[in-house]
């Protein structure tokens, strides 16, 4: 097991879900009407901060694949959502910069196959692990 605090940083997946974060956070609070603030912006900064959350509390219990697997599902749902609510927040014309509406579903589909490809990395692992 890792002893250097905070390991998770390492990860790739969550270094992208923290730009990530950052990014749609700075988005609602900029991009948006003031009334989506606490509608759907709300909704998309809390789905994208669940993102990131879950990585790293899989990671605090990857000791336990099952656990780690766990987290990582439920990150990777996020990512789902977040998505989602971004495709909301465009298709009802609160996002009107669809340059920035564009970049992110790029970076939202970039996390979500690198985040899938990271699962599917911890499930041979844990396969390997019980043979």
């Amino acid at each position: 097991m890792e002893t250097a605090p905070f390991g998770h940083k390492k990860l790739k997946v969550w270094q992208m879900a923290r730009e990530l974060v950052i990014t749609i956070h700075r988005m609602t609070l900029t991009e948006l009407p003031k009334f989506e603030l606490y509608e759907e912006g709300s909704q998309i900064r809390r789905s994208m901060k669940s993102v990131k959350s879950n990585i790293v509390e899989g990671y605090g219990r990857r000791r336990y694949k099952a656990e780690y697997l766990r987290f990582l599902d439920f990150a990777y749902a996020s990512v789902l959502e977040t998505t989602d609510h971004l495709e909301t927040l465009t298709d009802t014309g609160s996002l009107t910069n669809p340059a920035l509406a564009s970049s992110l579903h790029h970076d939202l589909t970039e996390l979500s196959k690198a985040l899938h490809a990271f699962i599917r990395s911890v499930e041979k692992q844990h396969n390997t692990d019980q043979a």
